[in-house]
């Protein structure tokens, strides 16, 4: 069946990646209807040829649609949600709003498509990091259990934004021109590393200096792979690359006794996972080979310092796999019972 389609957030960053990715996958799109703020007025977004006018938030004309996508941020979806659920969509929520909330489930189909049911009506989309990162996990949980993970990220700019990505543009285009970059403003992004992403609790306990980002990676892998108790510490940085997150990986394993070409082979039969494992060749995982893929490259496959410890190399493309794609799979998933 086809599908009255609404995006909430259609000028962002994400909202144009969903509709770049519904043309590829040929989502039955019956009728369109892109929304945004006002400050996106008079423009226009294409799809299979067709320019659409973006319209300003309209929820009754939400209420109508088959599907809807909601990419404007957590508060938004806080409030849109339990008003479009009185009606007829089923919504795919690309914010942080209902991630943890044991209502909505969290599916990242390659790893829990079964937590997503013809009678869910409202589903969310991980953390960027989260999914790129349990594609990797799942594999090794379900053939050799996970005791712990520990994650170092290298974030790229493009997954703070458009604005975010613009100014690192300007930054760079300054900066060789020999320019100094003006003082007392936010940190650079330019030829530089930021290891902090995402709010800090200002409450000052010890816990408080853990970002958001941080959190939010270690609570959603536990959610995702169903495993509460997993150790995970993750360590998040923006680094400036344009597009496609990389993560590197430490994990320890239950099964003490698995060996590298056994973990190496879980890796390779993964869904969602291309093996990128040859550095002595050059094949190796990176955010750039890895842009506008469907999935993530993983690498540098190796063992830890102790039995059943492993570490690898991963890089995904956090717009597409980390977002767009992910949000569409889902709906693919359920487009047979849209509007039931």
């Amino acid at each position: 069946m086809s599908a009255k389609v609404g995006i909430v957030g259609a000028t962002g960053a994400v909202g144009e990646e969903l509709l770049a990715v519904m043309e590829q996958r040929r989502f039955a799109v019956r009728e369109l209807l892109p929304m945004a703020s006002e400050r996106s007025a008079g423009r226009v977004v294409r799809f299979h040829g067709v320019d659409h006018p973006v319209r300003p938030l309209d929820v009754a004309a939400l209420a109508e649609c088959d599907v809807v996508f909601l990419s404007a941020g957590a508060t938004l979806s806080r409030t849109l949600a339990p008003q479009l659920l009185r009606g007829r969509p089923r919504l795919y929520d690309n914010t942080s709003a209902f991630r943890l909330d044991p209502a909505v489930p969290l599916v990242v189909p390659e790893v829990n498509a079964h937590r997503l049911t013809p009678s869910h009506r409202h589903a969310a989309v991980a953390n960027c990091t989260a999914i790129l990162l349990v594609l990797a996990l799942a594999p090794l949980e379900r053939a050799f259990g996970l005791e712990r993970v520990i994650v170092s990220t290298y974030q790229s700019v493009s997954g703070a934004g458009r604005r975010a990505l613009e100014r690192l543009r300007d930054e760079l285009a300054r900066e060789l021109r020999g320019e100094t970059l003006p003082a007392g403003g936010p940190p650079p992004f330019a030829f530089n590393c930021l290891p902090s992403i995402g709010e800090l609790d200002p409450s000052g306990s010890v816990a408080a200096r853990t970002t958001g980002e941080e959190q939010k990676v270690a609570a959603e892998a536990r959610r995702i792979l169903e495993r509460p108790d997993l150790a995970v510490t993750a360590t998040c940085v923006r680094v400036p690359v344009l597009r496609a997150h990389s993560e590197s990986v430490f994990v320890e394993l239950r099964d003490r006794a698995a060996s590298l070409d056994a973990v190496i082979a879980a890796l390779r039969a993964a869904p969602g996972v291309t093996l990128k494992d040859d550095a002595a060749r050059g094949v190796l995982p990176t955010p750039r080979t890895a842009a506008g893929g469907d999935g993530i490259e993983v690498g540098r496959v190796r063992p830890g310092d102790r039995p059943g410890s492993f570490c690898f190399f991963l890089a995904g493309d956090q717009l597409r796999k980390g977002a767009a794609l992910t949000a569409v799979q889902l709906a693919e998933l359920q487009l047979p019972h849209a509007g039931a």
